[in-house]
């Protein structure tokens, strides 16, 4: 794997801004003399990015490139090349052009061609792990045949590396999830709900990733068109070949323009003759095409169908993994389904721990209000006898007893809670 600061599309590269004109503006409408803040605001947006650039044969280059050498060079238009800028954050999606594969999944954001894979060179991981494998592959198949085209076997990498990625991420969320959730259940406190709290947002947005990756696989499984449009290798040599037809008819049919242009005044016989030939030889190229459309119909059925296989096995990773996801979605709506009940369970005790006080203060208060009564200074004959007082205090405390017992009774009749 060769890695150097080798020149690319020299076309390209000669265009862009001198070194030595890079500190001043001009006044040609897109900015002021003098003004360093426009000029840095302009720099980044057209400015040039470090990209790697991976051949057939698993050589690497890294390059530096602007937007508008890499949009003639794949024919891409300036909206798609904004779904690989690392300032933007955007949801993962694989386009396919005419000449060109746009791939934006995770971190892994290339474009894929007939020929080379450009990719935005980053100190990710999964970046760095990308180019090491792709490099690998390409170097050990270069004397090997393989069924897949070179743009499919980019592809299947890129898909291979996202799918290990999240299905990486989920497993690793299952291993914090599961234990914190049967410890909340049985113990609940603030710091596991805290806990919990940031496990599940983070649960939520690895969720909308996978479902984006899965939706994206599905949408492309479901159009054939889409599929079709990822056949570089075939579009490619389509395109070479149409040309020599196009020349072999062109020289056909000049070639007997001159034939009959150097012979003598033609008679009216001689040219239904010509005319014959002429409607003899266009029926045969007529039905070569279509013999050619044929055959190059066959062998792009062929390729949707190599291309929906090797998608369907990598939709049926990721559909797996947002299988856990939801399953781990629910096991977290069960717990707190769980905690709600307890939480209930909890607050029911203590309203009828409430009622049972409740009950017991009205009682207590009416026991306090008759002895409040006798302790007033009044005059009655019941306090000429000793004994008197006393009678009155265990016949009003027997009556709250049994004033508080058909409380406790009328909660039991009317099942406000087991006695």
């Amino acid at each position: 794997m060769e890695e150097s600061q080798t020149p690319f599309l020299p076309s390209d590269i000669s265009e862009s801004i001198p070194s030595h004109n890079a500190g001043r503006l001009h006044l040609d409408g897109h900015g002021f003399r003098g003004l360093p803040f426009i000029q840095g605001f302009k720099k980044r947006g057209h400015g040039s990015r470090s990209w790697i650039k991976i051949d057939e044969n698993g050589n690497s280059k890294v390059l530096e490139l602007d937007k508008a050498a890499i949009m003639r060079h794949c024919s891409l238009p300036a909206r798609d090349l904004r779904l690989l800028d690392p300032l933007f954050i955007y949801p993962s999606t694989i386009l396919g052009r005419d000449k060109a594969i746009v791939v934006s999944l995770e971190q892994i954001r290339c474009i894929i061609t007939a020929q080379e894979v450009i990719l935005m060179n980053s100190l990710d991981g999964c970046v760095v792990e990308y180019e090491s494998e792709l490099c690998k592959r390409l170097q050990s198949s270069k004397d090997q045949s393989d069924d897949l085209p070179f743009e499919f076997r980019a592809l299947e990498l890129a898909l291979e590396l996202t799918c290990m990625s999240l299905d990486a991420q989920v497993t690793e969320l299952e291993m914090e999830i599961y234990p914190l959730l049967d410890e909340l259940a049985s113990s609940i406190n603030t710091l596991n709900l805290e806990r919990a709290r940031r496990l599940k947002g983070h649960l939520l947005a690895l969720t909308q990733r996978v479902q984006k990756v899965r939706d994206e696989l599905e949408h492309l499984m479901d159009d054939d068109g889409d599929m079709a449009e990822m056949h570089l290798t075939e579009k490619k040599q389509r395109s070479e070949g149409y040309p020599l037809n196009d020349l072999c008819f062109q020289s056909n049919t000049s070639g007997e323009a001159k034939v009959h242009s150097i012979s003598a005044p033609v008679s009216p016989v001689g040219s239904v003759s010509g005319v014959q030939k002429l409607q003899r030889a266009f029926s045969t190229i007529v039905s070569s095409s279509k013999h050619a459309s044929v055959i190059s119909s066959s062998n792009s059925g062929e390729n949707i169908a190599q291309l929906e296989m090797l998608l369907e096995a990598y939709f049926v990773v990721i559909d797996n993994s947002f299988s856990k996801l939801l399953s781990l979605k629910e096991y977290i709506d069960d717990t707190e389904d769980l905690i709600n009940i307890k939480l209930g369970n909890v607050q029911n005790h203590l309203i009828q721990f409430e009622l049972l006080l409740t009950a017991a203060t009205f009682v207590a208060t009416i026991f306090a209000a008759v002895t409040g009564v006798f302790g007033t200074n009044f005059t009655a004959t019941i306090f000429d006898y000793p004994s008197a007082f006393t009678w009155v205090l265990l016949i009003t405390g027997i009556f709250c007893c049994l004033l508080y017992s058909s409380f406790l009774f009328y909660f039991r009749h009317k099942k406000l809670f087991p006695l």
